[in-house]
């Protein structure tokens, strides 16, 4: 298939749902952003992405990445395509004006994200990692460290990584064993061994600048006592300039199951140079900068498996000859009728299409609170971070996991062509069953929803939300034309607030009660949250349509598309409140060696 950047769609969700002019002008920094400057990059990022990286996507997943004695060599045509996207300014986009940026909101760079993972996820990962070290060096390095990294960073000169994971902690961060050992000229010696570092050995840039946890000596036991450093691959002079390479070695790449044109990294550090960024000891919290901003472009990824699956399946729906209708035949002038006239293959593309325009709204609005955090001041930006908290491990766990559902209906709307490599729909699915594990599997993204954001703030981060749905709800409530949506989204915010009271009580008397509510809670919690978001889209619709609109096709398409969700996707939820209302026992009371056979 051929990646078709779906721009009437973002533009739908961004100045009709979201309202950018808006949003924009309500940040100072940011209230010169016109609605044709955001068109303007995405038909741009849309033009490279179609025409340069897509044709890279199935070519780099044959060839992989190559490793040598250390080395890692891209597939062919990444290199330069990743010049090219330096050259368009894509990597200098969000970034401060100071350092070389565009200075352009974070959320114009999440639409360019996705227009760039749905073309080439493979490549996306390159230019992705960078954006969050850089934005952990502008909000927790010294000026100095600005001064030295940030600008080669932002052009793309230079790349950067995140390195957390070590062999025997995947995400238990708090049992690192990578040392930082003080040097005398106020520089560190690290030494230890990360793995599953995506892009920490390339042939893109001259440099790799990677952010490192590691604990100093006599630092507190567990996360309490993580340090956060910069470590170069290649050492730089004071004057900017490349100095000598760094004690930073490649030791080996993955042999994964997907996303194979990304090379997935061991990386060895033997007493290599590196620097503080942020203070002793507070290495975690100054990772959450970093952490945040990969699990929305985690979150993303999700999206646009579900965006590839849907593009993929409805060009094959509509070609492929397979019976005839039984309601009568649709196509007589052939010998059998196109798939998509079955009720079947029209709910996996209906599906596909919910989880992907659904998506797009939430990653998007998620992006919207993003912007407020970074450049917003006072209580709006201590709302916006307290929606953010909530929304990212929703966004997150959810997106994956209903990417990789559409991803896998996008093979079985194939039939037995869609596990042949050259329909891509079988990459499709190889490639986003990552997105589900790292930057924190959905049951760690789940456990951190119920656990740390929702009980852990005394509910008060879901009534925040919860209150947004009420007052959309009250606000239509009279609409007739409306209430096959409000109701059941009015309903289930109500039951939202009483069935975390219910898990909140389970717990009193049983403490595993919250580990075993949480994935089937934050599968609730995504349903409700993309309900809503489908509400609102209906309620533009129905107003653009009362307008007078004449791309009426577009928006009774929203309409039914979210009648499908309503009717089709949402019941999924008693399922999950009947789960969560068994409690804890049913996994907990069986010994553990009952489990052999």
């Amino acid at each position: 298939m051929q990646y078709k950047a779906p721009l009437r769609d973002m533009q739908f969700v961004l100045h009709e749902l979201l309202d950018s002019t808006s949003h924009y002008k309500s940040i100072p920094e940011y209230e010169e952003v016109e609605r044709d400057i955001i068109d303007s990059y995405i038909e741009a990022a849309a033009s490279f992405a179609e025409n340069e990286i897509a044709p890279l996507n199935r070519s780099g997943d044959e060839e992989g990445c190559t490793f040598d004695n250390g080395k890692v060599i891209t597939p062919k045509g990444f290199k330069e395509a990743y010049k090219q996207y330096c050259e368009l300014g894509f990597a200098a986009l969000a970034a401060d004006e100071e350092f070389g940026g565009q200075n352009m909101p974070f959320s114009l760079s999440t639409v360019v994200n996705e227009i760039m993972g749905s073309a080439n996820w493979s490549f996306s990962m390159y230019p992705g990692l960078s954006h969050g070290a850089i934005q952990t060096i502008e909000h927790h390095g010294t000026e100095e460290q600005k001064t030295i990294y940030l600008e080669k960073m932002v052009t793309g000169e230079w790349s950067g990584t995140m390195c957390l994971t070590e062999a025997h902690a995947g995400s238990d961060l708090g049992i690192i064993r990578t040392k930082a050992e003080p040097n005398d000229d106020g520089s560190y010696s690290i030494t230890g061994q990360k793995i599953f570092i995506s892009a920490g050995e390339h042939d893109m840039t001259d440099n790799i600048i990677h952010i490192v946890l590691a604990r100093l000596p006599g630092a507190p036991a567990g996360t309490k006592g993580i340090s956060l450093f910069i470590v170069p691959k290649v050492n730089v002079n004071a004057d900017g300039s490349l100095a000598e390479p760094n004690q930073v070695t490649c030791g080996s790449i993955e042999h994964k199951m997907g996303i194979k044109a990304s090379a997935t990294c061991v990386m060895n550090f033997d007493g290599a140079k590196g620097f503080l960024i942020g203070p002793e000891n507070r290495g975690l919290n100054c990772m959450f900068t970093f952490m945040n901003v990969a699990r929305i472009g985690t979150a993303v990824q999700g999206l646009t498996a579900s965006e590839i699956a849907f593009q993929g399946s409805l060009e094959y729906a509509k070609d492929r000859l397979a019976m005839r209708s039984m309601s009568g035949v649709k196509a007589p002038d052939k010998v059998a009728d196109p798939i998509i006239v079955h009720p079947a293959v029209r709910n996996m593309l209906l599906t596909e299409k919910a989880f992907a325009e659904g998506g797009r709204a939430l990653a998007y609005y998620l992006s919207f609170f993003a912007d407020v955090v970074v450049k917003g001041t006072g209580e709006a930006q201590e709302y916006a971070d307290q929606m953010l908290s909530l929304l990212t491990p929703i966004a997150k766990a959810f997106l994956t996991e209903t990417g990789y559902e559409a991803a896998n209906h996008g093979v079985q709307v194939y039939g037995g062509h869609g596990f042949i490599r050259e329909w891509g729909m079988e990459q499709n699915v190889r490639d986003t069953r990552i997105a589900c594990l790292y930057e924190g599997t959905t049951e760690i993204q789940s456990l951190d929803l119920l656990g740390r954001k929702v009980l852990g703030s005394q509910g008060k981060m879901l009534a925040n939300f919860t209150k947004v749905i009420h007052d959309f709800c009250k606000e239509h409530e009279a609409d007739e034309a409306m209430g096959e949506f409000i109701r059941p989204l009015a309903e289930l915010n109500t039951e939202w607030a009483e069935l975390t009271a219910r898990i909140g009580k389970q717990a009193t008397q049983n403490p595993d009660a919250v580990g075993a509510a949480a994935v089937d809670y934050m599968y609730f919690s995504g349903y409700v949250t993309l309900a809503y978001l489908w509400a609102r889209m209906v309620a533009v619709s129905k107003q653009a349509l009362a307008n007078g609109t004449t791309e009426t096709g577009f928006y009774d398409a929203k309409i039914k598309t979210a009648q499908f969700y309503f009717s089709k996707l949402l019941p999924r939820t008693r399922t999950y409140v009947a789960r969560i209302d068994t409690g804890a026992e049913p996994y907990m009371s069986m010994d553990v060696d009952q489990f052999a056979f």
